[in-house]
């Protein structure tokens, strides 16, 4: 059955048209018809099955049939991620969000090639999230992550997000590996985790000072291998290791 994204605050009438960038891909590609069924994700966790109500060329209206929320994972994971090259962190927005990321964070590190001009970051936001809507759409969750604007490293470590957990993905000889970091953490008082925040470099990684800034911020070094990754890979990595290993504690807590 198709997907389509429809904000919150829409989707709440009994019947609505889709958004534009929607209804044309449903009229247009699809070529839905009265009747067609479809389910509707607003990312706030609902999940609507809806019929096709009447459609033309630029509009679709849909009837609610039925309504049902999920709940949010019961670990909430921010990624900050420094900015790498090219089209990379379009491809890290969709995989995070299939990953279950609640919250993205573009960090501008001193290695970042990417330069982010302020008249610039409201636009590149917008391209990141319609990523991730799309995404939601593949994936079926009903949950759509915040994507902040791009911010410079200082800054966010001058008020990092807060997170029951926070990890960096390291190279250094002391990074310890997730499973036992995390396992140390479910022994203290604090466990388990309901967050996490996991910081990830950009080509070349963080600086040495870098690195040591976030570490003074709490955050525990872990290792993704013996092998150097690319910055998305790291951060798919990472992700995927930190949904594995924390949210079943999570949920059973």
């Amino acid at each position: 059955m198709p997907r389509f994204f429809v904000p919150p605050e829409v989707c709440r009438a009994d019947v609505f048209e889709l958004p534009e960038r929607e209804a044309r891909h449903a009229a247009q590609v699809l070529r839905l018809e009265p009747g067609a069924a479809l389910t509707v994700l607003d990312g706030a966790g609902a999940l609507l099955e809806c019929r096709v109500a009447s459609a033309t060329r630029r509009a679709v209206r849909v009837a609610v049939q039925s309504r049902s929320h999920r709940p949010a994972a019961p670990l909430a994971l921010t990624l900050a991620q420094a900015i790498p090259k090219g089209a990379a962190f379009d491809t890290i927005v969709q995989k995070a969000t299939e990953l279950g990321a609640a919250r993205i964070v573009p960090v501008l590190s001193e290695r970042v090639v990417v330069r982010v001009r302020p008249a610039e970051a409201a636009a590149k936001v917008e391209k990141w999230r319609q990523i991730a809507i799309e995404s939601v759409k593949q994936c079926g969750s009903p949950w759509l992550p915040e994507i902040t604007r791009p911010v410079a490293l200082a800054e966010l470590l001058a008020r990092p997000p807060q997170a029951d957990l926070a990890l960096v993905a390291s190279l250094e000889p002391d990074a310890g590996d997730p499973r036992t970091v995390v396992a140390a953490h479910r022994r203290t008082p604090a466990a388990p985790p309901r967050s996490a925040l996991i910081w990830i470099g950009p080509e070349g990684d963080f600086t040495p000072d870098e690195y040591a800034a976030i570490r003074a911020t709490g955050a525990q070094p872990i290792s993704l291998g013996p092998l150097v990754l690319r910055a998305d890979t790291a951060a798919l990595c990472a992700l995927a290791l930190a949904r594995h290993e924390l949210s079943h504690a999570a949920a059973s807590a």
